[in-house]
């Protein structure tokens, strides 16, 4: 028999790569890491990874019994949200992790909306980077995500995941008030071939769309803050490209629409497959979507 606790194990370590961070992302030390993956392994009959030292990847049966992992948490999460629906009293907590803009257009407006009519119903906000999300929610900390994909980037997880449009919006630059196009209609970005950006770290999805968008740009202050980013930009200390939405109207900054086709942040909310029918994440998210931008001429059945 193999234990599907195991395959948990299994699953968290082709996420995080290493033993150690597979054990931090379940609360394990490495040795009951290593320990249940030896285990597994014996269960299995077969070689599951490749060690060199403390080094150690999958093999073509690892990553074979990795798909099959998948598909067992997803029927797992069927089966609990079935349960659920036998005892659907409508009342606990969902966590929720989302970033700064979707709490404030979607996230808050869904929970005022939850409480006058699903008063037994509460949301627990974690505001993490859209692009962090994703691992909390298939770790199992948080029960729904709110992120974001782009135009030129791929889907990932989509085995793992059933994904609910919530809206889409543009990039703008942000410019200071002072700036020689500020007062432009719309802006073509390769007019600030020459000037010093301001963008997001390394690893944030927002800085790919910047570094695609504008030929090696300048690129002098970091933060994901797009506050901090705003805020930093009417100092004149730079210019930004800046999700629509995010924009926080700090005086000394203007949002410019860009010419042409500009790169496109599309916002969805997450779960994992098989949990999507649970009462109260069904709950949560038509409330996600009632609040979201253009609700009333979207496809409420739609899921991507």
């Amino acid at each position: 028999m193999i234990d599907p606790r195991r395959l948990r194990v299994l699953r968290a370590l082709a996420d995080h790569g290493t033993v150690t961070a597979a054990g931090q992302a379940l609360h394990l030390t490495p040795s009951a890491v290593s320990q249940q993956l030896a285990a597994l392994e014996a269960e299995c009959g077969q070689q599951l990874l490749r060690r060199w030292g403390r080094r150690v990847s999958l093999t073509p049966a690892g990553e074979l019994m990795v798909v099959h992992a998948n598909a067992v948490a997803a029927e797992l999460e069927r089966a609990r949200a079935t349960l659920a629906a036998l005892d659907s009293g409508l009342r606990g907590m969902v966590r929720l992790a989302s970033f700064a803009s979707a709490i404030t257009m979607v996230v808050a407006p869904a929970i005022a909306s939850l409480r006058a009519g699903s008063p037994g119903v509460s949301i627990q906000v974690q505001d993490v980077e859209g692009h962090a999300s994703i691992p909390l929610l298939l770790d199992g900390e948080v029960d729904l995500a709110i992120t974001e994909e782009y135009r030129l980037s791929p889907r990932t997880d989509e085995s793992r995941l059933t994904r609910f449009p919530l809206y889409v919006e543009p990039f703008d630059v942000v410019l200071p008030t002072a700036h020689r196009l500020a007062e432009s209609s719309e802006v073509d970005i390769d007019e600030l071939a020459d000037d010093e950006w301001i963008a997001p770290k390394p690893g944030n999805p927002c800085r790919d769309v910047l570094m695609i968008a504008c030929a090696n740009p300048e690129i002098r202050h970091v933060s994901d803050d797009f506050h901090a980013i705003t805020t930093l930009v009417a100092a004149g200390e730079g210019v930004a490209l800046v999700p629509r939405n995010a924009f926080t109207g700090v005086p000394g900054a203007v949002a410019v629409p860009l010419r042409g086709e500009p790169p496109l942040r599309r916002v969805f909310a997450a779960v994992r497959r098989g949990s999507a029918d649970h009462p109260l994440l069904k709950t949560v998210l038509a409330a996600l979507l009632d609040a979201a931008p253009g609700h009333a001429n979207a496809d409420r059945g739609s899921r991507a």
